[in-house]
């Protein structure tokens, strides 16, 4: 074996010291863009929470309007948004709450919005119809029923969470 050791040359040692700072640079550069795309899907979704509305002994067979707000997070930015339902109980006593969102064009539909007809939710913004249980009368511009409300009962409190479509029969 020889004891001479291999010595670094000059251009060896600046071309190993620029490369080793320029990695350090990128990988400076390129994690905060890595954490950026991955962490929202990291994060834990809120879908699905239940929020108190009503109480059910307070809940009649006509349509009542509720509001609440919930703390949506879009991203980094954080908002309360307050959200409606129109709830009632049917005629067996199951509670329903319709979501007040028109399946044509997204207006807001009321209950008995109009004179002529009184027991139906009506959508002001093109004249569209739907019956007391969301479902839509036929031959107005509404093609699918009023989304429906999650929900649950507990401890004599109404608590909704999402509006769900229906799935058809």
């Amino acid at each position: 074996m020889s004891d001479k050791k291999q010595q670094v040359s000059r251009r060896q040692f600046l071309n190993y010291t620029l490369t080793g700072v320029g990695g350090f640079m990128a990988a400076g550069m390129l994690a905060p863009m890595v954490r950026f795309a991955i962490d929202p899907v990291l994060q834990p979704t809120a879908q699905g929470d239940f929020a108190a509305v009503a109480q059910v002994d307070e809940i009649t067979t006509e349509p009542t309007r509720v509001e609440w707000t919930i703390d949506q997070v879009d991203g980094w930015y954080e908002s309360e948004v307050t959200k409606t339902a129109w709830v009632y109980k049917q005629e067996d006593g199951s509670i329903l709450a319709l979501s007040p969102v028109c399946k044509h064009l997204g207006c807001i539909v009321n209950w008995a919005g109009n004179e002529e007809y009184p027991d139906q939710f009506y959508c002001p913004c093109h004249g569209g119809r739907y019956y007391k249980d969301g479902e839509n009368v036929p031959n107005t511009p509404p093609s699918a029923a009023l989304d429906v409300y999650q929900q649950k009962v507990k401890d004599g409190t109404l608590y909704l969470g999402k509006a769900e479509p229906r799935k058809e029969a």
